[in-house]
């Protein structure tokens, strides 16, 4: 889903650079789509699992840009420093891609992470202010930053005030396990029963209000943008107001649960699934106890979103052996799918404070960017482009790197922010004086 965008760019600018984009998928009609007949592009069937496949395609290319799910991108990384071969990819650095440095190093191979919308362009766009800040002598007191992936106003046209632009099983199991910040020097966790009651607020330019939860480490950033005595670092995720009220119904059912398998799903109904995690009674109907369960009205806007998604139907479920963040996903797939000629919508926003010769001072960084259309989706611009950007300046020699790195030195993240803008991605900033 945040493809296309990259694969047109690099195609775009493959003939001046004499460049040949092999674009590689388990669905070959889907790779051929993506190249579109380009002469300068090649679709082939490709399955990470496959060793001997895997290392021959990487070993031919000069850079190879990784966009499968973030645990299969070590596999892809042994064998590039293995053959000499770059890699680039939108996703966050493991452990595993770490440990990848020393020796990338000494093979002069580039391993470069962190090059989508979250992370890439959030820490380029942070970065750039934090070392503005830096370079008059300031001091910064607090950093705050959300992102969300929503749809268009326009198009936004269910209860929800939500559709899909991202991998659908991401936001199913988004927020498991503990979210932790610093917050005025204490340190805060919250576990994820909680999470989507722990909300905060924020306006967007003029699109209004947004209700935010944590993300799951917002401490870990201190180091990355080197900021490792701040007493404020928050990171999190953006929703309109009522989402996070409604999903928790999910959560506290146990409904995003991916650890077990339910027991004759195939036999089951959407409403026999919202009854499998309420008390057993003969008499009452599903939502009257879903209500006292969780304290909700009966006709409140809750009950209303839950309702419009289908969960209260007799309709078949139709998966076996599916565990219950599964079945939730193929309902929240039918419902919440963008329709023909709906166009989505990232919207970013950095709150950072800082002091500057004993005055305080508020920056607030907001982007907003909406799809051209079910393709080049806002989503697919903003995590395709920066991972195109960066690999064309790489591979034309204006970025220079070997080892592991994550795009917040000016280096990489000037370049990459000024050829960003030409596409109409940048930061409207808000400066204001604080007590």
């Amino acid at each position: 889903m945040s493809s296309s965008t990259m694969i047109k760019y690099l195609l775009d600018h493959s003939e001046e650079n004499k460049w040949q984009i092999v674009v590689g998928d388990m669905d070959l009609d889907l790779a051929a789509k993506k190249v579109n007949g380009h002469p300068n592009g090649k679709a082939i069937k490709f399955d990470i699992n496959n060793e001997n496949l895997r290392f021959v395609e990487i070993e031919q290319a000069d850079v190879v840009i990784s966009m499968l799910p973030a645990k299969m991108h070590p596999l892809v990384a042994v064998d590039c420093v293995k053959t000499g071969t770059h890699m680039i990819t939108a996703s966050y650095v493991s452990p595993d891609m770490k440990a990848l440095d020393e020796e990338a190093k000494l093979k002069g191979v580039a391993l470069l992470n962190e090059l989508g919308v979250d992370p890439g362009i959030d820490h380029m766009s942070a970065m750039k202010i934090i070392d503005g800040i830096r370079a008059k002598g300031g001091k910064v007191l607090a950093f705050r930053s959300n992102t969300g992936g929503l749809v268009a106003p326009e198009y936004d046209n269910n209860p929800w005030n939500y559709k899909f632009t991202w991998n659908p099983r991401n936001v199913v199991l988004a927020g498991q396990g503990v979210s932790r910040f610093i917050r005025d020097g204490r340190y805060k966790y919250i576990p994820y029963h909680q999470l989507y009651r722990r909300l905060q607020t924020t306006t967007v330019l003029n699109y209004g209000e947004f209700e935010i939860y944590a993300n799951r480490d917002s401490l870990s950033y201190r180091e990355t943008y080197d900021l490792q005595d701040i007493p404020t670092m928050f990171r999190g995720t953006m929703r309109r107001p009522g989402y996070c009220e409604a999903w928790n119904v999910f959560v506290q059912l146990g409904a995003t649960d991916d650890t077990y398998v339910v027991e004759n799903s195939e036999n089951m109904t959407y409403r026999d699934y919202i009854n499998s995690f309420l008390k057993y009674d003969r008499v009452k109907p599903v939502e009257e106890k879903l209500c006292e369960y969780l304290n909700l009205e009966r006709n409140g806007s809750v009950m209303k979103k839950l309702e419009w998604l289908g969960v209260f139907e007799n309709k078949p479920v139709g998966m076996s052996n599916a565990t219950p963040a599964q079945i939730l996903q193929k309902l929240l797939e039918e419902k919440w799918t963008l329709e023909p000629g709906d166009k989505d919508m990232i919207v970013m926003q950095h709150q950072i404070d800082y002091e500057l010769n004993g005055v305080k001072k508020e920056i607030i960084s907001s982007m907003v960017i909406k799809g051209q259309d079910n393709t080049h989706t806002a989503m697919s611009i903003t995590v395709g482009l920066p991972l195109a950007i960066a690999t064309r300046l790489f591979m034309t020699g204006e970025i220079k790197a070997e080892g592991v790195h994550v795009p917040t030195k000016p280096f990489m993240y000037e370049p990459i922010l000024k050829e960003l803008e030409e596409y109409g991605i940048r930061f409207i900033e808000e400066e204001k004086d604080i007590d």
